[in-house]
C-alpha cells in the first residue's frame, strides 16, 4: 500500500526542479556569495518587457493590401471601351488622328493603368489620412511587403489630374480620346486590412527582445549580506530560468523521478514508522491506513492541478480539512502529525515555496488548539475565524520580513486564504461520509444515534422500559467516567444506550422488567442462563439489522466480556455438584474488553445493575461492594486487554461511588461474586 502512494505520488513529479536558492525583491541574501556558474542572459522584467512590447505595437503600421483584380478589371473594361469607341470612329470617320494610330493608343492607355494602378490608388482610413501625408504604412502587394507614406499613392482625383497633365505631352494625335475613355476608370485597389494589421503588430510584439544584457561566466551576481535590488533580482530570476531549462535537458526523467521518489518514499516511512510505534491499532488495520494514506494521495493530485492553472493559487486548498478529519476518527495528535506529512508533500509540488510550508503547517497547529468542534457550529465559525486571523497575520508578518511594506502585500493571495477557510466548511459534510465508506464513527454519527427518536431505542423503551432506565443510568454513569480519564465520552454514553437491546427479544426474563412471577422458576438454571447469555447475540443481530456502526457493535459484544452468569451458574453447582465442570456453558462469549471506553462501559453496567440489589447500604458497606465487584473483574482477567491504567481505574472507581451513592433500588439478591443477568 504505501509503495503504491510512493509510486502515485512520484508520477505527479514537477516539470521543474527547485532552485537551490530561495529571494525576494528587497530581502537580505544569506548564502555565500554567488558567481554566475556560465553566461546567463537577463531576462527584462515583466513591466519592461510589457512597456516594450506596447511601444512596438504603438509605433506598427497599419497594414494596407493590393487588389490585382481592381486593375484587372479596369484594363479588360478600357480594351472592350477602346475597341467600341474605335469601330465608332471607323464608321463614322471622325476621328482620322486616332485611326491612323489606334495601336499606339491603346498601349498608352494601358501604361496609364497599369502605371496608376502598380502605384496605387489608396482607399485611407481617416485617421490615416489626419495623421498627415508623411503616414507611413505598410502594404501587402502578393509576396512583397514594403513601407509607403500615404503621399506615394493616388486618390481617383489625383489619378485624373496627373493624367490630365501628362496626356497633351505625348506625340499622341488624339489625347483627349483617352481623356474621356480613362476618366472615369480609377478606382481604389489600396485598402486598409484590419487582420492583417492585427497579425503585423502581434509578430512585432513576439520579435521584442526577451533579454537585457548579460552576465558572463564567474562574474558577481550578488555578495552575502547584500539586499536584493530589481536589478539583481532580474538576474537571480535568469538564472533560476536557465539552471531549470538546463536541468529538464541534462538530467534524464529516471534520475529525477527516483530522486523525487526518494523523497516521497522517506515522507511515508515516517508516516508507517510513528503509527507503528505510537498507535499500533492503526497500523493493524488496513482501513486506518487506506484512510490516512489518501490524503497524502489527494492533495498532491489537487496541488499538481491548480499548480498548473494560472488563475488558480494553490492557497485556496483547504489544508486543514485533513487536521479534523483525521482529530475526529483517531486523535489530535495524529491529526497534526498526518498534517504535516501532507503539508511536506504538497511543498515538493507547489511553486509556493517556505511562505506556503510555514502558513499550512501553523494553520495544523491553529485547528487542533483551538479543537474545531463539528458538532457546534457557532464554535466552528469561530475557530475558523481564527484561523483566517492567523493566515492574515502570518502571511502580512512574512511580507515584512522579507523587507516589504504594508503597500507591497498582495491582498489578491489574502483573498485566496479566505476562500482556503471556507473550503474547510466541507469537513463537515466529509466526516458522516467517510465514516460511512470506512465504517467510522464521528462525533455527528453519535449525536444522531444518540437521539431517542431512534427506531431500536423507542422499542427498548416500549418493550423493556425497566432495561432502558438500566441503560440511561449506565449511559450516564460511563460518559462521566469516561471524561473524567480523557476517553471518548460520547461514544461510551452511545455505545451504553445500545448495550442491552438484545433483552428486547426477551424482556419478561430480565428481573428489572419483571412485574410478576419471575419465569425463571419455571425452568432449569441452565436454561435461564442461555437465554440470559443470548441477549449478547441478540443484541448484535438486532445491531446489525438496524445498521449500527461495527465500533457500537463491539461494546454490545465485550460489555460482558467472558464473565460467567454467576448467579445462575451457582445455582446449577448447588443442585449438581458432580456438573462443576460445565462452567463454559454458564459463561459469556466475549471477546474481551480491548479498549478503555468497551472497559468503563462494562465496569459501569455491572456496578449499576449489582447495587440496585443492596438495601439501603450504609456508605461503607456501598462503597466496599463497588470495590468488590471492580476487583472481581480485575481478578478474572476481563481488563487484561483494555489499555485502562490503574490510575484511570481508580478514577472511575471514585467516580461510580459518587453517582451510586444514593442508588437503593430492591434488586434480587446476589451471592458473594455478584454478576449482572
Amino acid at each position: 500500500m504505501g509503495f503504491t502512494v510512493v509510486m502515485v505520488i512520484s508520477a505527479l513529479y514537477p516539470d521543474r526542479l527547485n532552485f537551490p536558492f530561495e529571494f525576494e525583491r528587497g530581502q537580505i541574501w544569506r548564502y555565500e556569495d554567488l558567481r554566475a556558474p556560465y553566461d546567463i542572459p537577463v531576462l527584462k522584467s515583466n513591466d519592461a518587457l510589457l512597456a516594450d512590447m506596447e511601444q512596438v505595437q504603438e509605433n506598427a503600421t497599419p497594414v494596407y493590401e493590393y487588389r490585382p483584380e481592381v486593375a484587372r478589371r479596369a484594363r479588360e473594361q478600357f480594351i472592350r471601351e477602346f475597341a467600341t469607341a474605335l469601330d465608332s470612329a471607323r464608321v463614322r470617320q471622325d476621328n482620322l488622328d486616332l485611326l491612323r494610330q489606334p495601336d499606339s493608343h491603346r498601349r498608352y492607355g494601358l501604361r496609364v493603368l497599369d502605371k496608376l494602378y502598380s502605384q496605387g490608388i489608396i482607399n485611407a482610413r481617416e485617421e490615416d489620412e489626419m495623421n498627415g501625408m508623411a503616414t507611413v504604412v505598410t502594404t501587402i502587394n502578393g509576396s512583397q511587403q514594403q513601407e509607403k507614406t500615404i503621399a506615394q499613392f493616388y486618390t481617383p482625383g489625383d489619378a485624373v489630374q496627373w493624367l490630365e497633365d501628362s496626356l497633351f505631352f505625348t506625340d499622341l494625335q488624339s489625347p483627349e480620346f483617352l481623356l474621356n475613355l480613362l476618366d472615369n476608370k480609377f478606382q481604389h485597389n489600396v485598402f486598409y486590412n484590419d487582420s492583417l494589421t492585427v497579425r503585423l503588430r502581434t509578430l512585432a510584439r513576439q520579435r521584442v527582445s526577451r533579454y537585457d544584457g548579460l552576465v558572463s561566466e564567474s562574474e558577481l551576481m550578488i555578495g552575502q549580506g547584500d539586499r536584493v535590488t530589481d536589478q539583481i533580482f532580474q538576474k537571480l530570476a535568469s538564472y533560476r530560468t536557465v539552471y531549470q531549462s538546463n536541468m529538464k535537458t541534462q538530467t534524464s526523467f529516471w534520475s529525477v523521478f527516483g530522486g523525487f521518489a526518494i523523497q516521497i518514499a522517506i515522507v511515508i516511512i515516517l508516516l508507517f514508522w510513528y503509527l507503528r510505534r505510537y498507535f499500533p491499532r492503526v497500523y493493524s488495520r488496513p482501513g486506518n491506513l487506506l484512510l490516512l494514506l489518501l490524503w497524502p494521495v489527494l492533495y498532491a493530485v489537487l496541488v499538481r492541478a491548480v499548480d498548473g492553472v494560472p488563475e488558480i493559487s494553490a492557497w485556496v486548498i483547504p489544508f486543514c480539512i485533513v487536521p479534523i478529519v483525521v482529530r475526529i476518527f483517531f486523535t489530535e495528535r495524529l491529526g497534526l502529525f498526518v498534517h504535516v506529512i501532507v503539508v511536506l508533500i504538497a511543498s515538493f509540488l507547489t511553486s509556493l515555496g517556505f511562505t506556503f510550508t510555514f502558513l499550512s503547517i501553523m494553520a495544523g497547529v491553529v485547528v487542533i488548539v483551538t479543537d474545531v468542534d463539528t458538532r457546534d457550529m457557532t464554535k466552528y465559525f469561530r475557530s475558523l475565524s481564527v484561523l483566517f486571523l492567523f493566515y492574515c497575520v502570518g502571511y502580512i508578518g512574512l511580507e515584512l520580513l522579507r523587507g516589504g511594506t504594508w503597500r507591497t502585500v498582495n491582498y489578491v493571495t489574502i483573498g485566496w486564504l479566505a476562500g482556503n477557510v471556507f473550503l474547510v466548511l466541507l469537513a463537515y459534510p466529509l466526516i458522516p461520509l467517510i465514516g460511512k465508506i470506512f465504517g467510522f464513527i464521528s462525533p455527528i454519527t453519535l449525536m444522531e444515534l444518540s437521539d431517542m427518536n431512534q427506531p431500536l431505542l423507542q422499542r427498548l423503551a416500549r418493550q423493556a422500559s425497566g432495561t432502558w432506565q438500566h441503560s440511561l443510568n449506565v449511559a450516564n454513569m460511563a460518559e462521566q467516567a469516561t471524561r473524567a480519564v480523557g476517553g471518548n465520552a460520547l461514544l461510551v454514553k452511545t455505545a451504553a444506550l445500545y448495550h442491552d437491546i438484545g433483552k428486547i427479544e426477551n424482556p419478561g426474563y430480565f428481573i428489572e422488567n419483571q412485574n410478576g412471577p419471575n419465569p425463571h422458576h419455571k425452568i432449569g438454571p441452565k436454561e435461564s442462563a442461555a437465554i440470559i447469555i443470548n441477549h449478547v447475540a441478540d443484541g448484535t443481530k438486532l445491531a446489525r439489522k438496524a445498521g449500527l456502526p461495527e465500533v457500537i457493535i463491539d461494546f454490545i459484544r465485550t460489555h460482558h466480556g467472558t464473565t460467567r452468569a454467576e448467579y445462575f451458574y451457582l445455582t446449577y453447582v448447588k443442585d449438581h455438584p458432580e456438573r462443576e465442570a460445565e462452567e463454559a456453558t454458564f459463561r459469556y462469549p466475549g471477546p474481551r474488553p480491548s479498549t478503555k471506553e468497551q472497559t468503563i462501559l462494562m465496569i459501569a453496567d455491572s456496578v449499576e445493575a449489582a447495587c440496585k440489589s443492596l438495601k439501603s447500604p450504609s456508605e461503607e458497606e456501598l462503597y466496599a461492594f463497588i470495590d468488590q465487584i471492580i476487583q472481581g473483574k480485575v481478578t478474572s482477567g476481563q481488563l487484561k486487554k483494555s489499555g485502562l491504567t490503574f490510575k484511570e481505574l481508580e478514577v472511575c472507581r471514585m467516580t461510580f461511588k459518587s453517582i451510586m451513592k444514593s442508588v437503593y433500588n430492591v434488586r434480587i439478591a446476589y451471592p458473594d461474586k455478584q454478576e449482572e443477568e
